[in-house]
């Protein structure tokens, strides 16, 4: 009996430790537990990268080359000769207004040209003859100045009736109207068999556009201007590749460059006016249209982005969903900037480059709600 407290103190120890097992392994099956009820939530940290900034302005396009073609002579118009809308070459007939009353005019001239000049091949030989005959005095002094007059008004006739004909033949040239450089045609303003006064103001009957190339009229503020020109002399900014968006979403993507800068600020309002010329090669682009053209002006090296999708919006403005470390959600007010690539948003104030932000499930989270990140790249 000398052994039973040994055992007793055995079999108290056995038991302790049982009872340790025990709760140690209801412990971490109570935290298991916990950590799979949890809503998996994907999240991601900023990317932060060196970005050219921009700033967006509102312009229009215009053709790079647009002419009203007009009628200058009066008559009817008796042709037309291309589609609506096709493209034409330069030269291509395009117009004609009849011209019966033109041609008459240009023959009437020729025919006075004739006549002066044959006046003038009598009034050369009559003073050639009158100055051989006062030499032998069977003339005058004043006969032979006489001759030299006539002589004198039969040159400037001939002269006159030239520039008559050159005026009719112009006007009659005037009669048919041609395409002065390629482009597209617009629907005419007349119609064949209208009469046309184009003698005294000259009557539009189309315009023709040469669209190849767009131009965008955008207004700029001069101190962005001076932001400009600062970065143009350490060419830190590309201004051969200006984003360009439209009202709808076009078939293809659109750059510019910049082509214009007025020489001066229009003083009642502080403004400088820019041209960004861009390229149409698909004929996509209208003049006439809407555009917002992003201009760069600086450069952000360390510009921090987030998804833009993952940008949710209420009456209090912009914001992000981010944990805390201890993975609890938290509303967090941001300020944003220009998206990047089309799907990354730069974000100025808000979150950091460390901030842990949720990427999807935005429905499904709550301002204080605890959740297990699942951090994706």
């Amino acid at each position: 009996m000398k052994h039973k407290p040994y055992i007793l103190i055995s079999l108290l120890f056995v038991s302790s430790l049982a009872v340790m097992t025990a709760c140690h392994s209801n412990t971490s099956s109570g935290d298991h537990n916990r950590a799979a009820t949890l809503m998996k939530i994907d999240v991601a940290l900023p990317v932060v990268d060196s970005i050219v900034l921009h700033r967006s302005f509102p312009g229009y396009l215009a053709a790079d080359k647009n002419l009203d073609i007009v009628a200058r002579v009066n008559g009817y118009l008796v042709g037309k000769y291309f589609t609506d809308g096709e493209f034409v070459r330069k030269g291509e007939k395009l117009f004609s207004i009849e011209d019966t009353q033109y041609r008459d005019q240009l023959q009437q001239a020729q025919a006075q040209l004739q006549s002066a000049i044959a006046t003038n091949e009598y009034a050369t030989k009559h003073y050639h003859a009158m100055k051989k005959a006062l030499e032998s005095d069977a003339v005058s002094q004043m006969d032979v100045i006489q001759a030299e007059s006539a002589l004198n008004e039969s040159k400037a006739a001939i002269e006159s009736a030239k520039a008559a004909v050159q005026t009719a033949r112009t006007t009659l040239g005037y009669c048919t109207v041609y395409a002065p450089f390629e482009g597209k045609v617009a629907a005419p303003r007349v119609s064949e068999g209208d009469y046309l006064a184009g003698g005294g103001s000259p009557v539009t009957l189309t315009t023709i556009f040469n669209d190849k190339i767009v131009k965008a009229n955008i207004s700029i503020e001069d101190a962005l201007y001076l932001a400009i020109l600062d970065n143009m002399k350490n060419n830190s900014v590309d201004y051969d590749s200006i984003p360009v968006a439209f009202a709808d979403t076009l078939p293809h993507k659109y750059f510019g460059k910049l082509s214009y800068v007025a020489p001066n600020i229009d003083q009642s309002t502080g403004s400088l006016n820019l041209k960004v010329e861009i390229d149409n090669p698909y004929g996509e682009l209208k003049s006439g249209m809407y555009a917002m053209v992003y201009l760069p002006f600086a450069t952000d090296p360390e510009a921090i982005m987030v998804k833009d999708a993952s940008i949710g919006t209420d009456q209090q403005g912009k914001y992000l969903y981010t944990l805390s470390d201890s993975n609890s959600v938290v509303y967090t007010p941001i300020e944003i900037g220009e998206i990047v690539n089309d799907s990354m948003r730069i974000v100025k104030k808000g979150i950091d480059r460390d901030t842990r932000y949720v990427t999807k499930a935005l429905l499904k989270v709550r301002e204080g709600m605890t959740v297990d990140p699942v951090m994706s790249k």
